[in-house]
């Protein structure tokens, strides 16, 4: 499942989350899975970061980059 879809399945748990006709073990079964799906969220998030680049302009002609974390 891709970074948007995950995103999207915690906002449909969100919900039934906050609807009081969700029997408690469907709201515990939810949760669970809204807890895996956050992990996965944030270790998407840590690579993304990880991967930006920073780009500085080098003598206005020239471009450098540098990995996000390298400085």
């Amino acid at each position: 499942m891709d970074f948007e879809k995950k995103l999207n399945r915690m906002e449909e748990i969100a919900k039934l989350l906050r609807n009081n006709d969700t029997p408690l073990e469907k709201s515990i079964e939810l949760y669970e899975e809204g807890m895996i799906l956050s992990k996965e969220l944030e270790k998407s998030l840590e690579k993304a970061k990880r991967r930006i680049e920073i780009v500085k302009i080098k003598d206005e002609s020239e471009i450098e980059t540098e990995e996000f974390g390298d400085f």
